[in-house]
């Protein structure tokens, strides 16, 4: 059966990479209006760009996405991103109203979708997204590695 993701999530791949070229930790985001297939915002990280701690591809995708819509609520859209998402990003999903969550590889030491923590998912939260994890993980997972190995 074909994974539906795939293709978005190779978009989120080649944002990953532009990262590497800036020298930050590849790490890339689409997100996707309610249909499903046309691309709202892309990003990859920036922090080291712009230096920035808060430039993670998630939050910036996120961003993006709600200024291309004229509003913070990003009801119906799904973000696709290459790593699971840490805790801030977490709460900027969980505040963005996004429906969905699709991710690559997991991140067992900072993760916050499912792995360390699982903050989208607390049902003390009004707001909890469909998650999606595993999406060419070994592709993330790759590109994550080489770059360590590099560094």
């Amino acid at each position: 059966m074909r994974d539906p993701w795939r293709p978005a999530m190779r978009l989120a791949l080649d944002e990953a990479e532009r990262a590497v070229r800036g020298g930050d930790v590849p790490v890339g985001a689409v997100v996707l209006a309610p249909d499903g297939t046309a691309v709202l915002a892309a990003a990859h990280n920036e922090r080291e760009a712009v230096g920035d701690p808060t430039a993670h591809a998630e939050v910036l995708a996120v961003r993006r996405a709600a200024a291309r819509l004229g509003e913070w609520r990003l009801s119906g859209c799904t973000l696709v991103v290459t790593l699971e998402p840490c805790t801030m990003c977490a709460g900027a999903i969980q505040q963005s109203r996004v429906d969905r969550v699709v991710y690559g590889a997991r991140d067992e030491k900072a993760g916050a979708v499912g792995s360390l923590w699982d903050l989208v998912r607390d049902r003390r939260l009004n707001h909890r997204p469909e998650v999606i994890e595993g999406v060419l993980a070994d592709e993330c997972a790759r590109l994550l590695t080489e770059f360590f190995r590099n560094r």
